[in-house]
């Protein structure tokens, strides 16, 4: 557990420090990035998230699915606020003016991020023994921090538009850096007495289940305009499909 909260949060922050070697406005190596993470998180939502949850519920699949379904939309509703940060839109002065906070972005950023974070459970507690055993925890683990690179670049971006000072945008940005972490905390800690198929875990789980499949399928989606052939965009997303499924198997 502290291992994952160590991890999740110094992602948030080293990318962060990414707005100071790479321009906002150069968005050539976001796409590619996103593209990369955007295939891992639908490899692992298909091969992991999915077949966890619906091996694991509380309910029979049908209400796993409307769990998977509840997520999609949510997510769809938090990028109301959030603008498409989570999948590297970058909004300079388009939504408030300079100096202002914007405090519906943040809002809905953490909740997307205490989300991913509850579902990382430890394994001896809900994977034991099952088919994906203690890898499983990791797999997501690495596509949850991948996620995270190019969604906190993008947060740092849009507020240092709007405060103009690094340090204050940073301090800032830890609403995000910590969203993961506590949510870490309340499945690991808060949820440790629930039975390894509860319903607060099979509706988590399902939650981020669809939220992934939303993301996931938007990215790939954006990253190329007018279905447009770009070579590199096509490498780092079988890159991403083949490091998920490789790490199924370690």
């Amino acid at each position: 557990m502290i291992v994952a909260i160590l991890v999740l949060f110094f992602t948030v922050v080293f990318s962060a420090f990414l707005v100071k070697v790479f321009p906002p406005h150069n968005s050539r190596w976001l796409k590619i990035a996103l593209a990369f993470s955007g295939a891992y998180l639908f490899t692992i939502t298909i091969i992991h998230l999915l077949p966890d949850v619906l091996r694991n519920g509380s309910t029979n699949s049908y209400g796993v699915g409307y769990w998977v379904l509840a997520g999609f939309f949510l997510q769809l509703v938090l990028e109301l606020f959030s603008h498409g940060v989570e999948h590297g839109h970058i909004h300079h002065h388009d939504h408030g003016r300079i100096g202002s906070m914007p405090f519906l972005l943040l809002g809905s950023l953490f909740v997307h991020a205490f989300l991913e974070g509850s579902i990382l459970v430890e394994q001896r507690q809900y994977h034991a023994g099952h088919a994906h055993g203690g890898g499983s925890f990791y797999v997501v683990l690495l596509g949850v921090a991948l996620h995270h690179v190019p969604a906190a670049f993008a947060l740092m971006s849009v507020l240092l538009s709007r405060l103009e000072n690094f340090r204050k945008a940073f301090l800032w940005l830890l609403i995000f850096a910590v969203g993961s972490p506590l949510g870490i905390f309340f499945s690991n800690v808060v949820l440790s007495q629930e039975a390894p198929d509860g319903l607060v875990y099979t509706a988590l789980t399902g939650l981020v289940a669809g939220n992934f499949l939303h993301i996931s399928t938007t990215i790939l989606f954006e990253t190329s305009p007018d279905h447009h052939f770009n070579r590199s965009k096509l490498v780092a997303t079988l890159f991403g499909l083949t490091l998920a499924i490789v790490s199924d198997f370690v």
